[in-house]
């Protein structure tokens, strides 16, 4: 069946005329806020800047810009000249058809990241990838978004959405830093949407660049390629959506952390939600649940990409360090062991054991102080950077506990405290047995520690009460179940309704 001769399509901003082998774009006269189309100078100048910006990604669709004019012969507006796309070939559409769309993902991954290579950067341009400038848009789409969505959002995720994209642009400063001075921050594409990538035979054709503010253009790299991330998840393929932002990391060499991409992918959805409340507006009668759809993505990637501090304790032989490993291995998470780092700062290989007394040497009180000290302070660092840290030790002092809601606090990150418990019986046959390693513990030792134990009312109880094989989801020789129960008490709980677990963007594995 061949496609109609004749289509007009509209966005919230635009109306295209599809005749033939064209496509035309009128803009809309239009006052969105975030974007002004009001005077027929305005939407000149926007043309003109669209046929200029996205001859960067598709020089041979964008042909040119026409003059309308009226019955007198005066021009009255411009439209935006293009080679007409097989709308059947959209991604959007071939991955809601299910249809083979890998190797084509793969290409834009890399088109994207050699396009980004060559961006323009500057000081101009990298003073949008400052916390305070993010922290302006999202203040900007929080507002623009109570105007307009009539209803169509909830309050108390709105609200909990600036909580928690405040609190992670409070406590990541190091790693936005990091960011502009790594090169990270250049003008990019803007809105890189599913509906606007062709298929062809001959490689994709990205169309449709953001250029009404060229501020908004100015991004992070990986904050442009979340949008699509975004977009194919919204379109029911997230998992097609992490593949292509590894390979977007892979082709671009950028090994950002997870919470980071997290971050950039909700900012995309709710921008998106507030674009879906415009056009519920206008009258798209789709447009109401794309704007839930899209929220709830948004409230649930703000939540995996919270950044937390996650105590891991007990006393010998409860399984803690085997605990953390496996859990750190579903987060993507780093593991700071208090047995390393006090072997470390004694100047000892990690898994010889010292000819000292339990309290005295490398156990007296001074050193286990300067043993977490050491701990924190590199957990903070680690925070600062938008890694979720798992501190194994065993958490013995409330006062440790105390140092440690304050790294967490300072770092804007949240703390979670998970204490394992097993018989005593376990505890000891588990000690008995294992093979020699970084930890010095004996029988002797854990009971040592069971005596000095302060109260944790704060924390959550993990009982790993388990021998042998635990079955199905089993890792570092813990039980799924264990793991679990640990991973469920760490993540915040997901918007409703809940979507399936997943690990989180750029997570290893």
């Amino acid at each position: 069946m061949h496609a109609p001769y004749a289509q007009v399509a509209e966005t919230h901003s635009a109306v295209v005329f599809f005749v033939g082998d064209r496509a035309y774009k009128l803009k809309k006269p239009v006052n969105l806020g975030f974007l002004d189309f009001s005077s027929p100078q305005a939407r000149a100048v926007a043309c003109r800047r669209e046929l200029e910006l996205n001859r960067r990604y598709a020089p041979d669709v964008y042909l040119g810009v026409a003059e309308v004019r009226g019955p007198d012969g005066e021009v009255c507006d411009h439209l935006v000249v293009m080679r007409r796309m097989p709308a059947a070939r959209r991604l959007s559409v071939l991955v809601q058809a299910r249809a083979p769309v890998t190797e084509a993902v793969r290409q834009v991954a890399r088109i994207l990241a050699a396009q980004h290579a060559s961006a323009p950067r500057g000081p101009q341009i990298d003073e949008q990838g400052s916390p305070g400038a993010l922290r302006r848009r999202w203040a900007d789409n929080f507002g623009e978004a109570r105007q307009v969505s009539g209803g169509l959002l909830d309050p108390a995720a709105v609200t909990e959405m600036e909580r928690l994209a405040g609190q992670f642009l409070s406590g990541r400063g190091p790693l936005f830093h990091a960011r502009v001075s790594g090169g990270h921050i250049l003008d990019g594409h803007g809105d890189l949407l599913a509906g606007d990538i062709f298929c062809l035979d001959d490689g994709p054709r990205i169309l449709d660049c953001l250029d009404f503010d060229d501020r908004l253009r100015w991004l992070d790299g990986l904050d442009d390629a979340a949008c699509l991330a975004m977009d194919l998840e919204h379109l029911g393929d997230r998992p097609l959506g992490e593949r292509f932002i590894g390979w977007y990391a892979e082709y671009s060499g950028d090994p950002a952390p997870a919470s980071l991409c997290h971050h950039y992918i909700a900012y995309r959805a709710f921008v998106r939600a507030k674009v879906a409340c415009v056009r519920a507006g206008q009258g798209a009668p789709e447009a109401p649940g794309e704007a839930r759809r899209l929220a709830g993505i948004a409230l649930g990637h703000l939540r995996e990409g919270d950044v937390a501090l996650v105590l891991i304790g007990g006393l010998p032989g409860t399984g803690k360090s085997a605990l953390a490993d496996a859990v750190a291995g579903r987060l993507g998470a780093a593991v700071l062991s208090s047995d390393r780092i006090r072997k470390e700062l004694a100047g000892l290989p990690p898994t010889q054991q010292p000819a000292v007394a339990y309290g005295t040497g490398i156990y007296a009180p001074a050193a286990t102080r300067a043993t977490y000290a050491e701990l924190l302070r590199r957990a903070a660092g680690l925070l600062a950077q938008g890694e979720v840290v798992i501190a194994d030790a065993t958490w013995a002092s409330a006062e440790h506990r105390a140092a440690a809601a304050e790294a967490a606090r300072a770092a804007h990150a949240r703390l979670v405290q998970l204490r394992c418990i097993a018989p005593a019986d376990l505890a000891a046959e588990r000690l008995s047995t294992r093979v020699p390693g970084v930890s010095d513990a004996n029988r002797a030792i854990a009971q040592e520690l069971a005596a000095e134990m302060a109260p944790w009312p704060e924390a959550i109880t993990i009982n790993t009460a388990h021998r042998g094989s635990g079955g199905g989801g089993e890792q570092a020789g813990v039980p799924g179940s264990v793991i679990g129960q640990a991973l469920g008490a760490i993540r915040l709980p997901p918007p409703e309704p809940a979507g399936r677990p997943a690990r989180p963007y750029l997570a290893p594995g």
